[in-house]
C-alpha cells in the first residue's frame, strides 16, 4: 500500500470562536476572585482570613529560626543565615494582615498584628542572646560583616523584597497551596535586619542597633504597600466607607515612615531647593608620630623657625644701655628628626569579607572595613595580646577620621615590613 499523506498532521488552529469563548472565561475567573455580591464576598474573605490566621506553627518555627540565625551573626556564617531562612514560617499573617487592611476588618488586623509582633519578638531575642554570648565568649580574630551589612538599606534587598510580597500575595489568592518560596523571600527582606539589630544590642557593637531595626521597619512598610497594590490589582477593593478609611490611612502612614526613615523627605526639599546639601565633614587632624619635629638646642636665642627647615640665621637683640651695642650671634644648634615613613596596608581578611577597627586592643569596635580597603600603619606601635599581634592604624570612614588597633593578619602592605617590627629613628642634626 502507499501512502502518500504524512504520518503527522499539523494542530489545526484554533477559531476565532473558541479564543473568545476562552478569554471570556479567562475574564471571569478573574472576576469571581472578588464577587460582585456581599454574601460572596464576605464567605470569600472569610475563607482567606482562616487560611492566613497564626498558629503555633508561626511561633514554633520563628523561634528556631531566630536562634539560627543568631548563632549565623555569632560565627558570621552566611550559610547558617541561608538555613535561618529556610526554616523560617510562613508568612501568611502578613497577607491576612493586609487583606484586613482593605476590608476594614479591626479584628483580623489586630489577631494578626498581634501575632506578628510575638514571633518578631522571638526572632529579636534571638539575636539579643547571639550579641550578649559575644561578650561573654570573645574573639578578637572575629568579625561581624554579616550583621553590618544586614542592618543597611541595599537597593537589591528591595527588589528581592517586592518581587516576594507580589508573588506572595498571588500564590496566596489564587492557589491553596503554601507559597513557601516567596514566603522565604520575604523572610530574607524582614527577619535579617531583625536579627541584625537585636545582635547589636546585645554585642553593643556600634553601627548594627539601632540601625538594623530601622531597616526592620522600612522594609516591612515597603512589603505591605506592594501587597495592597497587588490585592488592589486582584480587585480586592474597599467594600465599605470604614474600610476605605482605614485603607487609606494605613497607606498614608507607611508612605510616611518610608519616606522619613530613608531620608527621602530631604532628598526631596534638596531637588526643589528648599534645603541644602549637608557638605562633607572635613577634619584636619595631627599626629606627632607622622610629623618631622624640630628640637631646638638650649643655646638657642630667640629665633623664628619653619618646619622642617633648621633655623641658622641668629637675631639682633638690643639692651638697655645708652649706647647701642651689637650682641655677639651665639652658635645655635637645631635637630631634625625624622620618624619613619608611615605605611599603608590593605585589609585582606580570609573569613567575614573585612576585618574591625577597635579602639584597643580587643576592645571596643569603632568600623569596619571591607576587604580591599587601605589603612595607615602606625610605625612604632605594635602590641602582642593574647598571641595576637595588634597594629595601630588610621583610616578615613565617611569623612571621619578612626584611630584604633587592628589585628596584624588581616593587613598586608605593599612594601614588606619584616617581622612587623618598629622602624629605626634617624636623626640628622645640622649645625651651622
Amino acid at each position: 500500500m502507499n501512502y502518500t499523506e504524512p504520518s503527522s498532521q499539523p494542530t489545526p488552529e484554533p477559531s476565532q470562536e473558541f479564543v473568545s469563548a476562552r478569554a471570556r472565561r479567562r475574564r471571569a475567573q478573574r472576576r469571581a476572585y472578588f464577587p460582585a455580591d456581599e454574601e460572596g464576598r464576605n464567605a470569600l474573605f472569610e475563607h482567606l482570613a482562616r487560611r492566613a490566621f497564626p498558629s503555633y506553627e508561626l511561633f514554633v518555627f520563628s523561634l528556631v529560626a531566630g536562634v539560627i540565625l543568631g548563632v549565623g551573626y555569632f560565627f558570621n556564617a552566611q550559610s547558617l543565615l541561608i538555613f535561618g531562612i529556610l526554616v523560617a514560617p510562613l508568612l501568611t499573617p502578613w497577607i491576612g494582615m493586609a487583606l484586613s487592611i482593605i476590608a476594614g476588618s479591626g479584628r483580623l488586623f489586630g489577631q494578626t498584628v498581634i501575632a506578628l509582633s510575638v514571633s518578631s519578638l522571638l526572632i529579636f531575642a534571638s539575636g539579643l542572646l547571639a550579641g550578649f554570648a559575644s561578650r561573654v565568649l570573645p574573639n578578637s580574630a572575629r568579625t561581624f560583616t554579616e550583621a553590618f551589612t544586614h542592618s543597611r538599606l541595599w537597593p537589591p534587598d528591595l527588589f528581592v523584597l517586592t518581587v516576594g510580597a507580589i508573588i506572595i500575595t498571588v500564590s496566596f489568592v489564587r492557589s491553596e497551596e503554601r507559597p513557601y518560596l516567596p514566603s522565604a523571600l520575604l523572610a530574607y527582606g524582614l527577619l535579617l535586619p531583625l536579627c541584625a539589630a537585636g545582635f547589636g544590642l546585645g554585642s553593643g557593637v556600634s553601627g548594627i542597633w539601632p540601625q538594623g531595626a530601622l531597616v526592620f521597619v522600612v522594609h516591612f512598610a515597603w512589603a505591605t504597600f506592594f501587597g495592597i497594590i497587588t490585592l488592589f490589582f486582584l480587585r480586592f477593593y474597599p467594600i465599605s466607607l470604614g474600610g476605605a478609611t482605614f485603607t487609606g490611612l494605613a497607606i498614608i502612614a507607611i508612605l510616611t515612615a518610608a519616606t522619613f526613615l530613608t531620608g527621602f523627605d530631604q532628598w526631596i526639599r534638596i531637588q526643589a531647593g528648599l534645603a541644602t546639601p549637608e557638605p562633607a565633614r572635613a577634619t584636619a587632624t595631627s599626629d606627632s608620630t607622622l610629623l618631622v619635629t624640630i628640637t631646638p638646642s638650649r643655646q638657642m636665642t630667640a629665633s623664628v623657625a619653619v618646619i622642617g627647615v633648621p633655623t641658622q640665621t641668629p637675631t639682633r637683640t638690643p639692651t638697655s644701655t645708652p649706647k647701642p651695642t651689637l650682641v655677639p650671634p651665639k652658635t645655635s644648634t637645631s635637630t631634625v628628626t625624622a620618624e619613619p615613613t608611615p605605611i599603608i596596608g590593605l585589609i585582606r581578611a580570609s573569613e567575614g569579607g573585612g576585618a574591625l577597627i577597635r579602639e584597643k586592643p580587643g576592645g571596643k569596635v569603632l568600623a569596619i572595613l571591607p576587604n580591599g580597603s587601605t589603612v595607615t600603619i602606625v610605625p612604632n606601635d605594635i602590641q602582642e595580646v593574647n598571641k595576637v599581634i595588634w597594629v595601630h592604624v588610621m583610616a578615613l570612614v565617611n569623612d571621619v577620621r578612626i584611630d584604633g588597633w587592628m589585628i596584624q593578619s588581616v593587613l598586608v602592605t605593599a612594601t614588606p615590613v619584616a617581622d612587623w617590627q618598629p622602624s629605626p629613628t634617624s636623626a640628622v642634626t645640622s649645625t651651622p
